[in-house]
């Protein structure tokens, strides 16, 4: 396993403000590792100081196994694909994917060559004579990835590339991108707020929190066993208790049952409650219950239940909620 990039001990700070704190990060060459996070959690800090564009207050940054701290960002050989495209309106999709390459001053018929190469790898190379204001968003976002591609950076920086699409076209984008990723054995770091687009995109995934990093590793590892509260929070767990013993356990939404009061299974979680709200999804049922725990704290809990069609499920009925022992997930806090 070769790495790529390396944090180590780096710190942000402005004035009052830590922005990021101290942290240790290793990203591996061919991956795409995804940096995730609610806003101000410091991961697109992070990757601005990856970048080069903002010089870290203290620690260091290496780059291919070299201290690139205070390397300039045009030395640092990065692409990068902005939340806005930052495309230049008045060239042509072939121009603006020629632009760092040309800067490079690469050969005229080589840099043909590599952008007509790119426009291919990424779907557009019948629109290289069009203008960007004539493009779709997604038309857009691929561009700008292809002239991020072009110049063979030694990593991708993408800084929430998707958050300007719709829905429809941020899923077709995630699984571009992959392909687009596996088919180059590019190095990729992408900053995200969506769990989803990190799970479905991540080789690692890095789930920050104030500044830290809260946990590191595959998306399989990662969701199935969250490091803390805020990991399993942030993953949508929603169900927290406590056992007698004062240990914290959570239990997804769909993996917990209700029933019919002093019905349920014994093994694992079970506990006495009262419906609080039923929300009807169509094809399920999202059923809030409050309920004391086995520490004795009243806790709300929410279940994901398949809808039958049947209203046997209503507000202030008395019921059990039970989640088997293998759904139950414990936490450090």
């Amino acid at each position: 396993m070769t790495i790529a990039a390396e944090f180590i001990g780096v710190s942000q700070v402005f004035g009052d403000f830590t922005a990021v704190d101290a942290i240790d990060l290793s990203i591996t060459e061919g991956k795409l590792t995804t940096l995730l996070g609610p806003s101000g959690c410091g991961k697109t800090t992070s990757l601005r100081m990856l970048a080069g564009y903002s010089t870290p207050t203290s620690g260091t940054i290496k780059i291919a196994g070299v201290d690139s701290t205070r390397t300039p960002p045009e030395k640092r050989g990065l692409g990068m694909v902005f939340q806005s495209y930052a495309l230049f309106p008045h060239l042509t999709v072939a121009e603006n994917v020629a632009y760092g390459l040309k800067l490079r001053r690469v050969p005229a018929a080589e840099r043909q060559k590599t952008v007509m190469e790119t426009l291919d790898l990424v779907g557009l190379a019948h629109l290289a004579a069009s203008k960007p204001k004539k493009l779709s968003g997604g038309q857009q976002q691929r561009v700008a990835l292809a002239r991020a591609i072009a110049i063979k950076p030694t990593l991708l920086l993408l800084d929430e590339p998707l958050s300007n699409l719709d829905a429809r076209l941020r899923v077709q984008m995630r699984a571009e991108i992959r392909r687009i990723q596996a088919e180059t054995g590019l190095t990729v770091v992408l900053v995200t707020h969506d769990q989803d687009e990190a799970l479905e995109m991540s080789d690692d995934m890095v789930l920050m929190r104030a500044g830290r990093i809260m946990q590191q590793g595959s998306p399989q590892d990662v969701f199935r066993s969250p490091a803390n509260r805020f990991v399993a929070d942030f993953l949508g767990y929603e169900n927290f208790v406590h056992t007698a013993a004062g240990d914290l356990l959570a239990v997804r939404p769909e993996h917990l049952e209700v029933t019919a009061a002093s019905t349920g299974g014994s093994d694992g979680l079970r506990l006495e409650g009262r419906i609080a709200d039923v929300a009807f999804r169509g094809v399920d049922l999202l059923v809030t219950v409050d309920a004391i725990d086995a520490s004795g704290a009243r806790v709300r809990l929410i279940s994901d239940v398949r809808s039958t069609g049947s209203d046997i499920l209503a507000v202030g009925d008395d019921v059990t909620v039970s989640a088997a022992a293998g759904r139950l997930v414990p936490l450090a806090g």
